[in-house]
């Protein structure tokens, strides 16, 4: 696969997560962040099952490793996070994930050695700088669900690079569909975990249409068909590249919070955005456009 038609494939995830800040706060009001969280990747994981489970007895035991530590730093950033989105706002929220992207290129030199390329290193600056603006964050009164956000960045970190990683080199569907899975069994348990651990005391429970709503959008189409679309394509881009392109996220959140929850967006917002899309694209063309640049100049020269 081309990296562009990769890098698409990353926006596309980036849209869907931008939806789960809403459909999560509305799921809270029914289910704890730990039974919501279990449920959620128990569903995907029965789908997952029955969709690609006859693909598991193709897999190595390296393989299995492999997916069960992308599960459990991937179960580790969702409970985390959604544990923050129930005490801190969906701005506050948005911005912390978003650190995500300075953060990646640091990770990735620490697992691979490798040195960040100098437009990655500009796109992941101006798209903070972006990710500011657009957010606007308050930060004057610092609560539990802030930090357990902050946490759950380092978890995004790990995870994006350790799935460049793993799946480098990894052409077969039946070995990505097994890891996907893999993800699922080793996240849904540590939810169960969190429930006798954090939830069981003040345990609640609402079924209701709009939790059916929540869990179908999170558990079908943010879990299963992303982590699906994720595993497949992040090995054609590279770890900076792809959290560049996560950091768009929160404008994505922000215009679902606008349709279906009436928030009004501002100049700022709208300033803070497009910084945000100049730092992704500085990333994806400055190496071309200076080469290009250099090539004009040098047969000027001659």
């Amino acid at each position: 696969m081309k990296p562009w038609k990769a890098e698409l494939s990353l926006l596309l995830i980036t849209f869907i997560w931008g939806g789960t800040f809403f459909f999560t706060k509305e799921g809270l009001d029914f289910a704890p962040p730990s039974v919501y969280v279990f449920i959620r990747f128990s569903i995907a994981l029965i789908l997952s099952l029955a969709l690609f489970g006859k693909n598991l007895k193709h897999i190595s035991k390296k393989h299995i490793r492999h997916g069960l530590i992308l599960g459990l730093i991937f179960g580790g950033g969702f409970l985390f996070q959604t544990y923050g989105l129930m005490y801190t706002t969906i701005s506050k929220s948005a911005f912390i994930t978003g650190i995500t992207v300075p953060v990646v290129p640091f990770v990735y030199w620490l697992i691979e050695k490798t040195r960040v390329k100098f437009w990655s290193k500009v796109g992941v600056v101006v798209a903070s700088l972006g990710l500011w603006l657009f957010t606007n964050p308050s930060f004057e009164n610092i609560n539990i669900g802030d930090l357990l956000t902050l946490v759950s960045i380092f978890f995004w970190a790990f995870y994006i690079t350790y799935m460049d990683v793993f799946t480098r080199g990894t052409n077969d569907f039946k070995l990505t569909s097994s890891l996907v899975i893999l993800q699922f069994v080793a996240a849904a348990p540590l939810a169960l975990i969190a429930i006798f651990l954090v939830d069981l005391n003040g345990f609640y429970f609402n079924f209701g249409q709009d939790l059916v709503v929540s869990l179908a959008y999170n558990a079908i189409v943010a879990s299963l068909i992303v982590t699906l679309i994720h595993t497949n394509v992040q090995k054609y881009s590279t770890p900076v590249k792809a959290a560049l392109i996560f950091a768009l996220e929160p404008i994505v959140a922000t215009t679902v919070a606008v349709v279906f929850a009436g928030d009004e967006i501002g100049p700022r917002q709208f300033v803070g955005g497009s910084i945000m899309i100049i730092g992704v694209l500085a990333s994806e063309t400055g190496e071309m456009i200076t080469k290009s640049l250099r090539g004009r100049l040098f047969r000027q020269s001659r």
